[in-house]
């Protein structure tokens, strides 16, 4: 798909299941790098890019999986997930003081550990998002960061794009770069030309979740179960049908707003995708 591999180490002292697991995430799409030892799991996590998980068992000769997490901590703020076989509520609680963010019992299911670990590769990703970014749809303007939607009335040649930081490029400018305040102060200024009136739409967490989804893979068609898992998460207890009823209230309420084009399209048998430009 295009998409840059997600990069685990795995780190177990017992090379069979250190092996398992390489394989397993392998297929799941990840570039795993493994290490039978505290030292090799630190100099794994020393070359190269750093690893987005670790997936890291406690019970290691010599330098335990703890004192590895209290080492990476220091300078990554990648998920750990500990691997181990110990039960008592002190070495959990020992291992949450060193830094790690789960812990996994072995044995195992293989499926659940996956489960595990994408859910943390979504939460970490929803974290990584920077908080300025912005996406420019003709009426619509979303910030993802301050979670919110504008509907601007379109007067004039529409604009689009996306503006990651605070950064626009003007096309066709000498500049190159200017703050977006620089490239809107035209519309927000005074008198001719003033700022149309905009309106905020008041969305509920999922239906903002569902804009975010979608409008950020313009064209790209979702299934009413790929939405559910991902805005409700996988383990949730519910129908996908519901996504039927939110995307209606969130045609409404852009309707209601001013929206002329619906920007999302059913795709009869399939699901919904993003048009908006």
């Amino acid at each position: 798909m295009g998409e840059i591999a997600m990069r685990m180490l795995v780190v177990d002292d017992e090379v069979d299941i250190a092996n398992m697991l390489a394989e397993y995430f392998r297929m799941e799409g990840y570039d795993v790098t493994c290490a039978n030892s505290g030292a090799e799991a630190l100099a794994a996590a020393s070359v190269g890019a750093a690893p987005d998980i670790m997936l890291l068992d406690v019970n290691m000769p010599g330098m335990d999986g703890f004192e590895v997490c209290r080492r990476v901590r220091e300078h990554m703020s990648c998920p750990i997930i500990f691997l181990t076989a110990r039960v008592e509520d002190v070495d959990q609680l020992d291992g949450f003081a060193a830094g790690a963010d789960d812990y996994v019992m072995k044995p195992f299911s293989l499926e659940v550990l996956g489960r595990r670990v994408a859910a943390h590769m979504a939460r970490e990703g929803r974290v990584r998002e920077r908080e300025n970014s912005v996406r420019f749809f003709r009426e619509l303007t979303i910030d993802y960061g301050q979670r919110t939607v504008e509907v601007r009335p379109v007067t004039g040649e529409p604009g689009d794009g996306t503006v990651e930081g605070v950064g626009v490029e003007k096309p066709g400018s000498e500049g190159s770069h200017a703050k977006i305040s620089d490239a809107l102060e035209g519309s927000i200024a005074g008198g001719a030309g003033a700022c149309p009136s905009r309106t905020y739409v008041d969305l509920t967490k999922l239906e903002f979740d569902i804009i975010a989804l979608l409008s950020k893979r313009p064209g790209q068609v979702f299934d009413r179960d790929a939405i559910y898992e991902r805005v409700w998460g996988w383990d949730a207890a519910g129908d996908p049908s519901q996504v039927r009823e939110h995307v209606r209230r969130i045609r409404n309420k852009l309707a209601a707003a001013g929206v002329a084009d619906d920007p999302i399209e059913t795709v009869w048998g399939v699901g919904y995708k993003w048009v908006a430009k």
